[in-house]
Order: structure tokens, then sequence, then C-alpha cells
């Protein structure tokens, strides 16, 4: 597969986890409109994530390799698990129940440019530096949500949507961070972990927190009603498992190329124009239009434009080696 193809497939990976990923938003604020409690929305997640992990790691290199890996760095797995699963859900799961959906889903799409943001903190080599053009792209994907969040709110945020609004974007900066984080810890470690490894992985690191995030919903208000957990049990199926096995498989693809790696993070924006094409599909809901519509179109012109972006540069890249091979064989 050439290099222009894979980071291609990486791009086209991600963005069908933003798909899936989709789901969540929904989900998680019909719960909340319900009456069922965000810390239980939260803990239920992972706590079904495990026992669904389970039997995927059979076929997806044993949980031997990733006991290993917890017990020899026990600290970094508890970290990074705490900031990219507890801290990231935790917040967008409160959230949910301050704020409507179309705020949580647009806001937590700070991630076009939070992965890249983060990159000076983690890293000491040449991806420690902000791809000049990948962070471009990010901000105009960025705009195009912004407008769409503004069409949806008619310029106004009751002081709960704000609540909501602070909590997403501190989310939208853990998730990238903690993925990012671990897949910086495993390459200095030199352990190979894949996908649905890593996942695994940092689920069972983060139990702890999701059973004393359980214990404390449970003196709040009992145990969660049956609805919510048939709800919770679809987002950790097709969200937790599906759609998170393929985002982490994609940034595993390109994590050694900072504007590609930025643009697999970035893919994630699609999930409110997804949201809003479902919602006119199966809801009944109206087309965007204004600035929503002007803002829904920018999203899908960025995400076409990484796209491009990351291609050419790959192939251009692919073009260098050759070159260099072919002057050494000289």
């Amino acid at each position: 597969m050439s290099a222009q193809h894979h980071v291609l497939r990486a791009v086209g990976l991600s963005l069908l986890a933003a798909l899936l990923f989709t789901s969540t938003y929904v989900l998680n604020r019909a719960v909340a409109v319900g009456g069922g409690h965000w810390a239980w929305t939260a803990a239920l997640r992972y706590l079904f994530m495990l026992p669904l992990l389970l039997p995927l790691m059979h076929w997806q290199g044993g949980i031997a390799p990733v006991w290993r890996s917890l017990r020899a760095a026990p600290g970094a797995w508890l970290g990074w698990s705490s900031v990219g699963f507890a801290l990231f859900y935790g917040l967008l799961s409160a959230a949910a129940a301050s704020g409507p959906s179309w705020l949580v889903a647009g806001s937590f799409q700070m991630t076009a440019v939070a992965g890249m943001l983060s990159a000076p903190l983690l890293y000491r080599d040449a991806r420690a530096r902000i791809p000049r053009t990948g962070f471009t792209v990010g901000v105009l994907i960025v705009t195009g949500v912004l407008l769409m969040q503004f069409g949806n709110a008619h310029g106004t945020l009751t002081p709960s949507a704000w609540l909501a609004l602070a909590c997403v974007l501190v989310s939208a900066f853990a998730y990238p961070l903690g993925n990012r984080g671990l897949l910086l810890h495993l390459e200095r470690r030199g352990e190979p972990l894949n996908a649905t490894q890593r996942v695994f992985g940092m689920t069972l690191a983060s139990q702890p927190a999701w059973w004393a995030l359980a214990l404390w919903a449970w003196t709040q208000t009992g145990p969660p009603p049956a609805a919510q957990m048939e709800a919770i049990f679809v987002v950790a199926l097709v969200s937790g498992v599906a759609a998170t096995i393929l985002f982490f498989h994609a940034s595993g693809m390109v994590r050694s190329n900072p504007t590609a790696l930025g643009a697999v993070e970035a893919m994630q924006a699609s999930e409110v124009v997804f949201a809003a094409l479902l919602g006119v599909m199966f809801l009944g809901e109206p087309w965007p239009h204004g600035q929503a519509l002007f803002g829904g179109l920018l999203v899908v012109a960025g995400i076409a434009l990484f796209a491009w972006v990351v291609a050419h540069e790959a192939a251009r890249d692919q073009r260098d080696v050759q070159a260099l091979r072919s002057e050494r064989g000289r």
C-alpha cells in the first residue's frame, strides 16, 4: 500500500468512527431528558465495555501483552486512561445533562485542533511542531462548527448551556491527549499493542474510576432505570467498542505524521454534520439553513481539504524517499 493510500485509509476509518460516535450525543441526551443521572450514563458505558471487549481479545493479540504492559507501568496507564477516558466521558455525560445534544455534539468538535495544540506538551521531536497547514484547515472546520452552533442557538445560551459548553471543551482536549499520551508511552517502551488492545487496556485501567462513580451515583439516585441501561448498552457497543477501536486504529496508523494525525482527529468534526443529516432522515427535523447550513458546508469543505492535504504530503514524502534511495544506489 502506498503512503498516500495509507493516510487516506486512516482518514476514512476516522470518518466511519465519527458516524458511529454520533449515536452518543443523541442517546445521552435522551437519557438525561428521561431523568437518568449523568454519572450512571458515564459509568455504565465503560462497565459494559469491558465484557464486550473480552471476546475480541482472543483474535486481537490476547490479554497477556496488555496485562504485562499494565504491570510494568501502572502509573502511565492509570494516568492516560484517567485523562482520555474518565475525564473525557465523565464531563461529556455531565454536559448532556446540562445542554442540548446539538450543543454537546458541536462543541466537542474542538478536537479538530485540540490534538494538534497538545502536541508541544507531549513530544520532544519533530512532532512537537504544530503543522501550519493542518492547523489552518482545523480552524476552518471549527469555524464551520461554530456557525452551526450559533445557527442552532439563535444567538443565546442559557447558564446551564454555558456550563455544558465548558465541560465539553475540556472533554474535547482530554480525549486526543489521552490517546496520544498512551501511544507515545507505548512507543518509548517498544510495546506494539494494537488498537483493540489499547482500548481494552484503557478500559481496564479506568475501572476504579467508573466503579467509584457508579457507587456515588447509587447514593444519589439508587440503581439506574432499565431504559437507561438499555440505551447506554447500545452506546457502549456502537460508540465505546466499534467507534473507539476504529479511531484508535486510524490514529495508530499515522502516529508519526503530525499532519495526518491531526487530520484523523479533525474528522471527528463530521459528527455534527452526521447528526444533522440523521435528524433530517429519521427524526423529521428541518434541513439546516442560513448560518447553520453555511457552517455545515464549511465543515464538509474542511474535511475534503484535509484529505487532499494529507494525501498530497504523503505522495511528496514518498517521492523524496524514492529519490534518496535512487541517489544512494548510484
